[in-house]
């Protein structure tokens, strides 16, 4: 097997691969039939509707995120994550048959997306942190960025797939089938080896322990710069289902199989970064910021396209690069981060990557009605590029690498530290968080 598929060699990875990528195509298929929905038969092509019902289903990652991290680090993730399995399958059963039997309304998708955002929120860093679990240490880059690329495939096929159905069938039953996907990722964590997972140190129960996530993050910088990068670029530029729903609908009077078209070819690029991704042993903060440069030049492209094909080919490298970005992100954070402290940090990373939504979704959807969708791709186009320069001048001025010029190739040489020179630092980075944390103890006490 291939260095880029090296995880699936493990037996509970295996499982859990294939169970999220049943989920994640249903999952997929039910965001654009509630996008469709919406926009189509619910209100009169309301852009603002569907930010509202994106935001709502964000929006309990803003608010129940540090929590769940905390409940991440503390309990047994695969029991954790059949609950939350149990939980949205349950909330798309319920929407599917309000929709089939025509009683559906629009305070009904508001309700049904809020619910499944606060079940998401509970399950997204338990999700994160689970494949620690699954793969040694040494493969979780690889294993994150295949999550990815199961993500992305089921992107590819799920958007099409709905397109579809909802042609032939209607929305209701695409709620339906999603409902049932989420039986294969319960089957797979019921059927995995115990004695073959790898359990993490559990953070104790105590007080101060979301304080003690936030002084963590706040004295590492460089997971700094990315929770900027990435929170900016979530916000303003990751509304796929928005944007890609108001140009099929709007700019191109397109029906729901080339909207779900779009979806699917956005993820052939997302799901080629993806693949790249699980080939790099170390992502870096330097590709992290690249790609958001590069996601910020694709959108531009996108947002100008001309006709529905030309738009049709910007999604390649618009997926590619937001992929690339998430991936290398997402690797970086929890490859860099102290096991017991994980679940803390990346509940705090999912907040702001997905947090951003609810806060972007309406201003970008309003930009939309206002000065036309192409604005609101426009928007995510300006951001991106602006923050990943921001990010940019700070790698250059204060991030841990050097810089030499000199008159011969190559003309400029950039050297980082290497993984012993980095290990020193994150030792003593440790060992000032404890003397801080007992320090704020002794504060605290009367």
């Amino acid at each position: 097997m291939s260095q880029t598929f090296a995880s699936l060699r493990i037996f509970n990875y295996r499982l859990w691969f294939a169970g999220a990528l049943v989920s994640n195509v249903g999952t997929w298929m039910q965001r654009v039939a509630q996008d469709w929905l919406v926009l189509t038969a619910l209100t009169d092509e309301s852009g603002v509707a569907v930010g509202v019902t994106t935001a709502l289903q964000f929006a309990p990652f803003l608010f129940l995120s540090a929590w769940a991290g905390v409940l991440a680090d503390r309990v047994d993730h695969r029991k954790l994550l059949i609950w939350t399995q149990v939980g949205q399958g349950v909330l798309g059963l319920g929407l599917g048959l309000l929709t089939v039997l025509g009683h559906v309304e629009l305070w009904h998708v508001y309700a049904f997306a809020l619910g499944l955002g606060i079940v998401s929120a509970i399950d997204a860093p338990a999700r994160q942190t689970f494949v620690s679990d699954l793969v040694p240490s040494s493969s979780l880059p690889n294993a994150v960025a295949l999550n990815s690329a199961s993500f992305n495939a089921a992107r590819l096929i799920g958007p099409g797939v709905a397109g579809l159905l909802i042609a032939v069938v209607g929305t209701g039953w695409v709620f339906l089938i999603n409902a049932a996907t989420f039986g294969a990722t319960i089957a797979a964590l019921v059927m995995m080896r115990s004695s073959e997972l790898h359990h993490q140190e559990r953070a104790v129960r105590g007080r101060g322990q979301v304080r003690e996530g936030i002084r963590y993050i706040r004295r590492r910088p460089d997971i700094v710069v990315i929770l900027v990068v990435v929170g900016t670029v979530a916000a303003l530029g990751l509304n796929f289902q928005l944007t890609s729903a108001m140009m099929a609908a709007t700019e191109f009077d397109k029906g729901p199989g080339e909207y779900g078209i779009l979806g699917s070819v956005t993820a052939i690029g997302s799901l080629s970064g993806a693949l790249l991704a699980a080939r790099r042993k170390r992502p870096r903060l330097r590709l992290v910021v690249g790609a958001a440069f590069g996601f910020g030049v694709a959108l531009t492209l996108m947002a100008l396209a001309p006709t529905y094909p030309l738009y049709v080919l910007t999604c390649v490298p618009v997926g590619f690069t937001a992929l690339t970005m998430i991936t290398s992100a997402n690797a970086a954070v929890q490859t860099t981060t102290t096991p017991h402290m994980r679940g803390r940090v990346m509940a705090l990373y999912m907040m702001i990557f997905l947090g951003g939504t609810p806060i972007g979704s309406p201003i970008v959807g309003w930009i939309g009605e206002t000065f036309g969708p192409r604005w609101s791709i426009g928007v995510g186009a300006i951001g991106a590029l602006v923050v990943a320069l921001g990010a940019a001048a700070w790698v250059v001025r204060d991030a841990r690498l050097t810089v030499s010029y000199q008159l011969s190739r190559p003309f400029v040489r950039v050297r980082y530290p290497t993984p012993a020179e980095e290990e020193r630092e994150r030792r003593a980075q440790a060992a000032e968080d404890i003397l801080a944390q007992q320090l704020a103890d002794r504060s605290e006490q009367p």
